[in-house]
């Protein structure tokens, strides 16, 4: 038995990287999923975004668990996409009792950027793209009522004045993070009266390709004040995907089911410095 036995979960941004690795989890727990990524390249982000590909592995590795696993290409800003895709999920699995709004993007690195247009896509994929996200997600999860959990995926730089460099990317990363804690903040107070509980999450540098990757590398090495800057506390460099999956795991729960409102930073002490 888990503790997760059947619940639908949304999952954004599930092709690789935080979102493959929270699809596994909440699947061990006995979720069935709803997968969505873009699969595609944003013009402006310069390392390999996900592919139709990776979105097949997470479908093929989420049904290992003998879990239920509906996988749509939609793009997170465009809300249409979003809500075709819940309700063709939502109609095959069931109505969404958790909504994980993971995809974002971080496109620091790229060579002679577009600055408005870089703060422009920064912002509509993290910030207006987590809106369409929970708009798209959430009618199922009132309808069903028996209350749900969102959690928001934010970052260290949500909560700390790092991060802003005066570049379209380095700026609208931390302010579209920091806008993901004020879109919590409302969304746990329109969504209580359901018994919808709403977190964000805030992980310090994890191993995945939006930051291993060649460009991301190049720009730290070229700019050692951004490697300063994403030091930890505790002596290790990087998280995996599974510590905020498991962090995750555990907010969705009832084991939580009394957390709402909360920023949750599961970030090896960055926070504390």
């Amino acid at each position: 038995m888990g503790k997760l036995d059947g619940k639908v979960a949304f999952i954004t941004g599930a092709a690789r990287g935080q979102g493959r690795s929270h699809a596994l989890r909440l699947a061990q727990e006995g979720a069935d999923i709803i997968a969505v990524d873009i699969c595609a390249q944003i013009d402006t982000v310069a390392y390999p975004m996900a592919t139709s590909e990776d979105l097949a592995q997470t479908v093929k590795e989420v049904e290992a668990f003998d879990r239920r696993i509906v996988a749509t290409e939609a793009d997170v800003r465009d809300y249409d996409a979003m809500k075709a895709a819940v309700d063709s999920a939502v109609a095959e699995l069931g109505p969404i009792d958790i909504i994980l709004a993971n995809a974002g993007i971080a496109p620091q690195g790229a060579e002679n950027p577009d600055e408005v247009k870089t703060f422009r896509d920064v912002v509509e994929v993290n910030l207006f793209g987590v809106w369409n996200t929970v708009q798209a997600g959430v009618p199922s999860m009132i309808a069903k009522g028996q209350g749900g959990s969102i959690v928001l995926t934010s970052s260290t730089q949500g909560l700390s004045g790092a991060g802003g460099n005066g570049s379209g990317a380095g700026d609208g990363y931390a302010a579209s993070k920091h806008a993901v804690v004020g879109l919590m903040r409302t969304f746990t107070n329109w969504l209580a009266q359901y018994s919808i509980r709403v977190n964000t999450v805030h992980p310090t540098g994890v191993n995945t390709p939006m930051v291993v990757n060649d460009v991301m590398q190049k720009f730290l090495t070229e700019n050692p004040d951004a490697t300063a800057m994403l030091g930890n506390l505790l002596p290790v460099p990087m998280l995996e995907a599974i510590d905020i999956s498991n962090a995750i795991a555990w907010l969705v729960s009832d084991d939580a089911r009394y957390v709402t409102g909360v920023t949750l930073p599961v970030d090896a002490g960055f926070l504390a410095k």
